[in-house]
């Protein structure tokens, strides 16, 4: 029996990538291996929205590198892949700083892996790379999605239009494309069926969601998530990552109207300022992102908000960066994502003039993260003596500890039997910090 080790680097889609990965080798006789030196298959999932994450693939590539003459030396072979979002931007890159791998694919073509594998015991020492964009849709080809446990992941969009000029992704995932209606909802029911009663559902700009029905008629996000809360057993109800232009009424009426639609919402703004807002191509200024904000809040009055910010951005001013201070103090977000800006190649803000100076990037990113997390402090503050609904879906460090997430994504740590694992327990938060909550069940 061969054995196989992924190593997943980046967002919520490539979680959902590795474990529709996972399926696809475990349908072929491969088995899960729990360390790399035990397995004959390794995969590095990659992501490639900021420089530092790129790097890190290679750094961990050529460790792994070493890890295979080891086993080598031992009489034991090891294939050597990696897919994902790296590969797609610097396929030339890949095969020149790491020549030993075996194959290299795109984010769009992992369904191929049955043929990828044939023909690398074929042509051991020649890198087989894939990175055409197929014509064909991955999501067609990909044995049936199993439940991760209490809460998965169901991938309904991928790729983007928006071509914000400081992002990879249109250009390694490609053009917008949305699922069916019917695929969707019959995934979730598998998914329901397995064992979940959380799904988040994924896409690079979700709210753009333009799936078909069964009639042939394109049908927007709040369709589908009206559709999807009919299943029974289906409790909560998540969908990230929202583009703040793309939120439209009919959106906004599923928060007041769906109690399985949590309230927590990651809406990234990325900066405060307006002129920033253009030179990065986003289609929303700041008052509008807060009109949008306040008619959310209308619509539930307990709705939280995360975001992403980057700072930095070439032309950023002092000016500039203190907008996106007054936003921040406007919305007050319960969590918050936040980054240097990096320069990838091949989008237009690479070769934007008044790049800006590491130092002050660095500067600014630790004003803005104080106050960010200030604000998720506070609102993690507030939660102590609330009783929660919390979904426990993660064995802790200690014994006899699960960790979990409130409604507003909050990690909950209690002591629970592991009985209560992948399920929903009722906790009083006794304790807060900037991270995470504490509690114990309640009547305990």
């Amino acid at each position: 029996m061969k054995h196989y080790y992924i190593k997943t680097f980046g967002c919520q889609m490539n979680v959902y990538d590795s474990h529709r990965i996972a399926a696809i080798l475990e349908s072929l006789g491969y088995t899960a291996a729990s360390t790399l030196a035990d397995a004959d298959l390794v995969i590095f999932n990659t992501c490639h929205i900021r420089e530092k994450a790129a790097e890190k693939v290679f750094s961990d590539l050529g460790r792994l590198n070493l890890v295979r003459e080891e086993r080598q030396a031992a009489g034991k072979d090891t294939v050597i892949g990696v897919v994902g979002c790296v590969v797609q931007a610097e396929d030339e890159e890949i095969a020149r700083r790491a020549p030993f791998i075996d194959f290299a694919t795109g984010p769009l073509t992992y369904h191929r892996l049955p043929e990828i594998l044939q023909k690398v015991s074929r042509r051991r020492g020649i890198p087989l790379i894939d990175t055409e964009f197929p014509p064909e849709s991955k999501f067609d080809f990909l044995p049936a999605n199993k439940s991760m446990g209490g809460c998965s992941y169901l991938a309904i969009q991928e790729g983007c239009d928006n071509f914000c000029t400081y992002c990879i992704v249109p250009y390694t995932r490609g053009i917008e494309t949305s699922r069916p209606i019917a695929d969707v909802v019959a995934e979730a029911k598998t998914l329901v069926e397995g064992g979940s009663v959380e799904i988040n559902l994924l896409g690079q700009n979700v709210n753009s969601y333009h799936g078909v029905d069964a009639a042939g008629k394109e049908r927007n996000l709040a369709w589908l998530l009206r559709c999807l809360a009919e299943i029974k057993g289906l409790e909560r109800i998540r969908y990230t990552t929202s583009y703040p232009a793309d939120i439209d009424d009919e959106l906004i009426a599923c928060h007041h109207d769906l109690p399985q639609l949590m309230p927590y919402l990651h809406l990234p703004v990325q900066s405060g300022s307006d002129k920033i807002l253009k030179a990065m191509n986003r289609r929303h200024t700041s008052g509008q992102y807060l009109e949008i904000i306040g008619k959310l809040k209308a619509a539930r009055p307990d709705l939280q908000f995360s975001s992403d910010f980057i700072v930095g951005f070439p032309g950023e001013t002092d000016q500039d960066f203190e907008a996106t201070l007054n936003l921040i103090r406007q919305v007050g977000f319960a969590q918050a994502f936040s980054f240097k800006y990096s320069r990838r190649a091949g989008t237009p803000a690479a070769l934007m003039p008044n790049q800006i100076e590491e130092k002050i990037k660095k500067q600014r990113l630790e004003t803005l993260q104080e106050l960010l997390f200030s604000y998720q402090l506070k609102f993690n503050k507030e939660s102590v003596g609330k009783i929660m609904p919390v979904l426990f879906d993660i064995k802790g460090r200690h014994k006899g500890e699960l960790i979990g997430r409130s409604p507003y994504m909050q990690n909950v740590h209690s002591s629970l039997a592991a009985e209560y694992l992948n399920r929903i327990v009722n906790i009083k938060i006794t304790d807060a910090n900037v991270n995470s909550l504490a509690g114990q069940k309640e009547g305990n």
